[in-house]
């Protein structure tokens, strides 16, 4: 049984309009660094802050981090590249400086995150979490990236972070008026925020199997059980309601 065109259809263009929103901010940074990376064969760590005005740009509201993560050898000086910045109120944005020495005990290697290989792989845009971001703030995070592209190769990410909170503060409100027990989750069944303490941020949804119905095509659908779910617009984020 389908569900209802109507049902949740305020949450559902409320988080399309917030995704789609964080993606549109992040298109003159990608095409800051694809311009970059088109105007010579030699770009360097130190060219990368040509990219901080458009990076600063993104930064504010809902984004508190944004930049650009190189992909490995993309630049001509050294192996990996990370130009990322952290919104700090009425402050300067600050730079999020990491270890890119492999042979450091302290390296990070981003290549394996998969805020990184998503797009890597795909060739789309991604969003990661809701995980706790123990290398920025410690805080529940979501990771909006989007590929970069040089002469058709992958070249890297630009991507912004947003607080879960945040999120939850936008959407809480509207999300408790549909009754029930209403989630918001990721492609893996993760919950992102929620109208119930049941249903707590990072927790998984049990009583749906939301990766497969992911994978099955993601169309709106209502389970046996009750359970409804639906896909917020083009993004990897479903609304799940039910009554009981």
């Amino acid at each position: 049984m389908n569900d209802t065109p109507s049902a949740g259809s305020e949450v559902v263009e409320q988080v399309s309009a917030l995704v789609e929103d964080v993606f549109g901010r992040l298109k003159p940074v990608l095409a800051g660094a694809e311009g970059l990376l088109a105007a010579s064969g030699d770009v360097t760590a130190e060219d990368l802050t040509r990219l901080r005005p458009q990076v600063f740009d993104v930064l504010g509201g809902l984004v508190v981090g944004a930049g650009f993560i190189s992909a490995p050898n993309a630049l001509a000086d050294q192996e990996f590249g990370f130009e990322w910045w952290t919104e700090t109120g009425d402050a300067e944005p600050v730079q999020l400086v990491i270890s890119l020495d492999p042979d450091s005990d302290n390296f990070l290697d981003y290549t394996r995150q998969s805020w990184f290989t998503v797009p890597r792989d795909t060739g789309r845009r991604h969003i990661n979490g809701p995980y706790v971001d123990y290398l920025c703030t410690d805080e529940y995070t979501l990771t909006f990236t989007v590929p970069v592209r040089r002469e058709g190769a992958f070249a890297g990410v630009v991507g912004a972070d947003i607080y879960v909170r945040e999120v939850e503060r936008l959407l809480q409100p509207k999300l408790r008026t549909l009754g029930g027990r209403a989630a918001l989750v990721n492609a893996q069944g993760r919950v992102i925020v929620s109208n119930n303490a049941r249903q707590a941020t990072g927790s998984l949804v049990r009583d749906v199997d939301v990766p497969a119905w992911w994978s099955s095509g993601a169309e709106p659908v209502t389970t046996e059980s009750g359970t409804r779910l639906r896909r917020c617009g083009d993004s990897p984020i479903a609304l799940v309601r039910t009554e009981r």
